[in-house]
């Protein structure tokens, strides 16, 4: 069996669809997209959100046309399990990084429950939170964990995030490889998108005085979608796996039933007379063909829908795409 890093072009298709990965440890993103393009023989492939080499879980990624749903995906809230250890704080503020300290002698076996769940608290909710020096977030036009790799100093500005949920499932005693004390504890974590669960383990060890990181990262959700959904990356068929667009624009925004001359005109990119009983819709509402395609997505004002993204028909649909000139 060809293992995940020498699988050949083995799928190739012009279908657009969305494909939900489960990222296995050590690969970035950018590995995951770079191998579905080649299995899936299309250079348009997009990912919505990153993941850590270290994390594993749930990847969303977009072939061909459906890379353009990306942006709705990526705001949208996400749900973790992880590992955090007390007793130990790193360069990175997770496993990968340099000890820089290591709690004194009995701090840890000090620590009482109680004070951790009321740490875990005081993180629940509408926080503040400054990002990990390493992470990807751009300072004058470069990555922060660039800066960091290349001996620059970073300080990054902290920034509003919401923890919803901040819950401790498990907490057992652990050991260093420096033979200090120290405790793990399984958390789940259900956060608004922009939000650092490293920065969250590094504050909490911070709060309870001992110093804190991440030892373990598994995303499970992105908005509505699960990764108990997702397929592994060394056995997808992309071809077999992807999601059609007008499924994944359902999951995300309301949707309108066009007719089908409704359907070439909006694909023209004219605006379309619905009616007063169609209610107003500032954000996207997916327009779908009597087909099930696709059309685009569109806003509604008055009774009217215009378009705010149009999706062209796959090539091996046989549906002629519009010209790209919008007209009333």
């Amino acid at each position: 069996m060809p293992d995940q890093f020498t699988r050949e072009k083995a799928e190739p298709s012009t279908r657009s669809g969305v494909l939900l990965i489960d990222k296995p440890a050590g690969l970035t993103s950018h590995d995951v997209v770079a191998r579905t393009r080649r299995i899936a023989g299309t250079r348009k492939v997009g990912h919505a959100g990153t993941l850590d080499p270290m994390a594993t879980g749930l990847l969303v990624l977009g072939v061909n046309t459906s890379t353009r749903l990306l942006t709705y995906v990526v705001g949208l809230d996400k749900e973790y399990l992880a590992t955090i250890r007390l007793g130990v704080a790193t360069t990175t503020d997770d496993a990968e990084g340099e000890v820089i300290s290591v709690a004194r002698a009995g701090a840890v076996s000090s620590l009482e429950a109680a004070d951790i769940r009321s740490q875990v608290a005081r993180l629940t909710g509408d926080i503040e939170q400054t990002p990990s020096s390493v992470s990807a977030i751009k300072v004058d036009g470069k990555r922060a964990y660039a800066l960091v790799r290349d001996g620059v100093e970073v300080q990054l500005k902290s920034r509003p995030v919401t923890v919803s949920e901040f819950e401790i499932l498990d907490q057992r005693s652990a050991s260093t490889e420096e033979g200090a004390d120290a405790i793990d504890l399984d958390v789940r974590v259900v956060c608004s998108s922009g939000t650092y669960i490293r920065a969250l383990a590094r504050d909490l060890g911070a709060s309870v005085g001992v110093g804190g990181h991440l030892t373990a990262l598994r995303r499970t959700r992105i908005g509505p979608f699960s990764v108990s959904e997702a397929s592994e990356l060394d056995t997808v068929v992309v071809a077999e796996a992807l999601e059609a667009p007008a499924a994944t624009a359902s999951r995300l925004f309301r949707t309108l039933e066009l007719s089908e001359e409704q359907s070439i005109d909006l694909g023209h990119g004219k605006k379309l007379a619905l009616g007063d009983d169609v209610p107003d819709a500032a954000g996207p509402v997916a327009a779908i063909a009597p087909d099930g395609r696709l059309v685009g997505l569109v806003s509604v004002s008055a009774g009217r829908a215009k378009t705010l993204v149009n999706f062209p028909p796959d090539p091996e649909s046989g549906i002629e795409p519009a010209s790209s000139g919008a007209s009333e």
